[in-house]
């Protein structure tokens, strides 16, 4: 297999974004930032040689805690958001939230099996 970027850390730091532009953008209309600017291949959030750990935590944590806050007062399932000219429902959002940790779950899982060869059943 060839050489990846991918590790723990960048994954956090992807999922920080991943909560910001789906709960806080979208389905709350603010227009914040990523954390980082982006690289050209867009992966910005992955790369991870001049990271802080504990500020990727941090951050992660505290954009779910916003997150949280923003599906607590929704009124239903059904409020919508926008990106750009999409229309996406709180519904919407959460299976697709519970679809990319799915994904990066999985991807965390074939990190530590490169680290301590053991496989699943």
């Amino acid at each position: 297999m060839p050489p990846s970027a991918l590790s723990l850390l960048g994954l956090v730091r992807h999922l920080a974004v991943i909560e910001r532009a789906w709960f806080r953008n979208v389905m709350n209309g603010e227009d914040s930032e990523t954390f980082r600017s982006p690289t050209p291949d867009g992966r910005d959030d992955f790369d991870v040689d001049e990271a802080d750990a504990d500020q990727a935590f941090t951050g992660w944590s505290d954009e779910c805690a916003r997150s949280r806050a923003i599906v607590a007062a929704a009124a239903s399932l059904d409020v919508t958001g926008r990106h750009r000219d999409e229309v996406f429902s709180l519904r919407y959002v959460l299976t697709h939230m519970i679809e990319e940790y799915a994904r990066h779950n999985g991807q965390a899982d074939l990190l530590r099996e490169c680290l301590d060869g053991t496989t699943g059943e």
